[in-house]
């Protein structure tokens, strides 16, 4: 089963990573594309671009001038140890064994505007650039436009190589709207998450970031290979709801935050 998740803004280049050995991206040269579009754009595009602060526009746009497509582990991360977010809380990565982090390059695969498909061990170097983002690129107008079936011809190939017929979703909908479904070979699964608040079950979103991670490491620890497992998940307080649930469709509610 290959399961994906989305990446995060906040970045961590500092803490030593966990493990040695380490992958590189599959869409370098399409990164460099990217790379050279925004390497055009000065501060002040960057900013309105991104919806982001002077700082940070100013920081991204050295990092665009200073990214190359080939780069080693002196300044790069892995993926899955250099994303901090929410998501990244639940999963906790750092402390995944030898044997977790095998299944989880096989399996777990992270969704980036910049890198297009990441394996967790893949190296990265620092960037920002959400999918969303209106990035012109040749005649692609945003980045769902130039990642195209790209993103979704990958994920079949790589589920064909770990022999699965599922692709379990927890990856955001900014992200997730960049794989192009009627190129999906895949019977695609999205877990949700509800908090009981105001008298109804909803989701929450600070919440239900940090349940993806959980429900991403469940996967990894339990080695979940089928879907129907997932509705084992009760990390967080979180409990399978079979009458709010689907086929496609898998909800988790809680009455409140653990």
């Amino acid at each position: 089963m290959l399961f994906v998740i989305s990446p995060a803004k906040t970045l961590d280049f500092e803490t030593p990573p966990p493990v040695a050995k380490t992958t590189m991206p599959d869409f370098l040269g399409d990164s460099a594309k990217l790379i050279r579009a925004l390497k055009k754009l000065d501060a002040s595009e960057i900013r309105s671009l991104m919806g982001i602060s002077e700082q940070l526009a100013s920081l991204n746009k050295q990092r665009y001038q200073s990214w190359r497509a080939k780069y080693d582990d002196t300044k790069a991360r892995p993926a899955a140890t250099a994303f901090r977010g929410d998501v990244y809380q639940g999963l906790e990565a750092d402390s995944l064994s030898a044997r977790d982090w095998t299944f989880a390059q096989k399996h777990l695969r992270i969704l980036s505007g910049l890198y297009g498909v990441l394996r967790p061990l893949d190296l990265i170097l620092p960037y920002r650039l959400e999918m969303g983002s209106a990035l012109e690129v040749g005649r692609q107008s945003n980045l769902y436009d130039f990642w195209g079936p790209k993103l979704a011809l990958a994920l079949n190939e790589q589920a064909r190589a770990a022999k699965s017929r599922a692709l379990v979703n927890l990856a955001s909908n900014e992200y997730f709207r960049a794989v192009d479904q009627p190129s999906l070979d895949l019977d695609v699964i999205t877990p949700v998450f509800k908090d009981y608040k105001s008298g109804q079950y909803k989701i929450v979103s600070f919440y239900a970031k940090k349940a993806r991670g959980w429900m991403a490491r469940y996967i990894i620890d339990n080695r979940i290979k089928r879907a129907d497992d997932l509705t084992g998940f009760n990390t967080g307080g979180y409990a399978y709801d079979p009458k709010q649930s689907d086929d496609r469709t898998l909800v988790f509610t809680r009455d409140k935050p653990a």
